[in-house]
């Protein structure tokens, strides 16, 4: 999930850990611990020139299981030794520090697990990603109650009862509300299957997920023969089924039989793409697990990007923050939430 998310549940790990040792400490020690997972955003950077590489590795073995374990490790050897000095030697142990950065690492690659994106926790052993699609990455009704929950946390001593109640009641809350986004994609899984039936559509496979922001609008695209087929629904429609259906022909201007990197790629959006030729050496990517802006444009991808040739490889231009298409992102997503 975003950062702030992660920040905050690993947070609430270091506050369960050590919390009544060390107080406050322990809260900024286990955000720090919930936010090393994501640093393989730089890791990329620096190890691979080519940025489709950089993408990739994202979500890859910083989020896997053996990473967790192994960090733990190193992380609490490592800040036990700069703890444990002076006045504060022998308040904490070394196996209190594995403890806190293993839950705070541990449950990081767990919750992104949850989203759409794909997370190879299993990594090395296979590069399988895990993808539960119950939850968006960015939902602040998972993150906004469990936040004022820890920030009610700071305000008491380390040893009162009522800093645990906080704590308590932002895990109970934050844990609450997933186990509802997973039994509403049970139900929407059904609405959607059922929806293509009712319109005699052959499907091979087919992916539903919520969009930004809330677990009310949900996108759903289904793989046929030769085509794809995308709609919505709102849990506030009038009626229980996916609307607005529409078509999206399975461009592949560059075939991934002459290019690994497309076949990583594919792999990677997990075979819901398209690729459109833009320029005599451009070509957009689109993710297709990721709604539209605009229904009649198979071009308005949410989640795309620029490929180029370079040298004997593919490479892409990095991500770029597009303001416009992020207000439009989210006006289409409000108005449509809101039901038909």
């Amino acid at each position: 999930m975003d950062s702030l998310t992660q920040i905050v549940l690993g947070a609430a790990c270091g506050e369960a850990v050590l919390g009544k040792k060390i107080g406050n400490r322990a809260l900024l020690f286990g955000a720090i611990g919930g936010t090393i997972p994501d640093l393989d955003v730089y890791v990329g950077g620096w190890l691979y020139g080519n940025e489709i590489d950089a993408m990739l590795f994202h979500r890859g073995f910083m989020h896997s299981f053996l990473f967790s374990i192994t960090a733990s490790f190193f992380m609490g050897w490592f800040i036990f030794k700069l703890y444990n000095t002076g006045k504060r030697t022998h308040t904490t142990t070394q196996k209190n520090w594995i403890h806190l950065f293993f839950w705070s690492l541990f449950t990081h690659p767990i919750l992104d697990c949850f989203t759409p994106y794909g997370t190879q926790i299993f990594a090395p052993f296979t590069n399988y990603r895990v993808a539960f699609n119950n939850i968006a990455v960015v939902d602040p009704a998972y993150t906004v109650p469990f936040l004022i929950a820890l920030i009610g946390v700071m305000f008491f001593n380390r040893a009162s009862i009522k800093r645990r109640l906080w704590l308590k009641w932002g895990i109970g809350l934050s844990s609450f509300y997933m186990l509802f986004t997973i039994g509403n994609k049970l139900y929407i899984d059904h609405i959607f299957k059922a929806s293509l039936n009712e319109k005699a559509i052959e499907f091979n496979r087919f992916l539903v997920q919520p969009t930004l922001f809330s677990n009310i609008l949900w996108y759903g695209i289904a793989e046929t023969d030769d085509t794809y087929v995308v709609a919505e629904y709102s849990l506030l429609d009038t009626g229980n089924r996916f609307l607005n259906f529409s078509n999206l022909p399975k461009q592949r201007d560059l075939n991934p039989l002459q290019y690994q990197d497309i076949i990583n790629l594919a792999w990677f959006s997990n075979g819901y793409y398209s690729i459109y030729k833009i320029n005599q050496n451009e070509y957009q990517y689109n993710d297709l697990r990721y709604p539209l802006l605009d229904e009649n444009d198979p071009n308005s991808s949410v989640f795309s990007f620029v490929l180029y040739h370079d040298d004997k490889r593919l490479n892409m231009r990095p991500f770029e923050r597009n303001t416009e298409k992020i207000n439009v992102a989210i006006q289409s997503i409000w108005k449509r939430a809101k039901g038909i």
